[in-house]
């Protein structure tokens, strides 16, 4: 397995074994390790790989790191995939490859006020390289990497090219605020305009507002759920 190269500012750790990059860079970050770490597990079966930030914005606002490493991860298997093997990408983290399921991406932060700026943030992606099952034909709702057409894209390149093609989009993100983010985020979305559930309420998913929380269209109100509301309990 080929050793990941990183742009500058960027620095590399390996885990082996059952080790969880995404629970490790939030170890380290806790740590006070410095921004730009990047955890990772080359794992025969699955990629798994987190982030480390160091916001300078309030959490409400730095969440949008989640969905901005979601486009970083389609422009990087873009690069590398066949044209025809199509990436969406799920409101709450979830990755979809040619319409199934494929992995997803996940966040915590050293803080939990919406509107105080973060210690730190971590955006961990995991992704499945060859399905979990001998029959795939049974679970038609969930896919893996090299069951779509990539067997050719080596992980650790993929790997290399998520955090440079991440790295494009917080230079884009910084120059230009967040409109070209939300614009790109919006043409690779899946869901919109049907129906879909979160925390128990059915409705139609309309979009996102400007911190990309859900809207959901319920027959007499409109629900927001912010994007704060998925990251995970450190």
């Amino acid at each position: 397995m080929s050793v990941p190269s990183f742009p500058p500012l960027f620095s590399g750790l390996s885990v082996e074994g059952h080790v969880d990059p995404f629970d490790k860079a939030c170890v380290e970050a806790t740590r006070g390790c410095d921004a730009g770490l990047v955890v990772y597990n080359l794992g025969a079966n699955d990629l798994q790989a987190a982030l480390v930030f160091a916001p300078d914005v309030v959490l409400a606002d730095a969440v949008a790191m989640m969905p901005l490493c979601a486009v970083g991860f389609q422009n990087a298997l873009g690069a590398l995939a066949p044209p025809e093997v199509a990436v969406h990408l799920d409101w709450d983290g979830g990755l979809r490859i040619n319409g199934a399921a494929c992995g997803r991406m996940r966040m915590a932060s050293g803080g939990t006020d919406p509107e105080a700026e973060p210690d730190w943030l971590v955006v961990g992606l995991q992704l499945p390289l060859w399905p979990a099952s001998d029959a795939p034909g049974e679970t038609p709702d969930q896919t893996a990497l090299y069951a779509e057409g990539c067997a050719d894209v080596n992980a650790a390149d993929l790997l290399e090219s998520w955090v440079k093609h991440t790295l494009v989009a917080i230079n884009t993100w910084l120059e230009d605020g967040p409109a070209p983010l939300h614009k790109e985020w919006r043409g690779l979305a899946h869901g919109i305009g049907e129906n879909t559930k979160i925390n128990d309420v059915s409705g139609t998913f309309l979009g996102v507002d400007e911190r990309f929380g859900m809207l959901l269209r319920t027959d007499d109100t409109t629900h927001l759920f912010p994007l704060t509301g998925l990251l995970e309990d450190q």
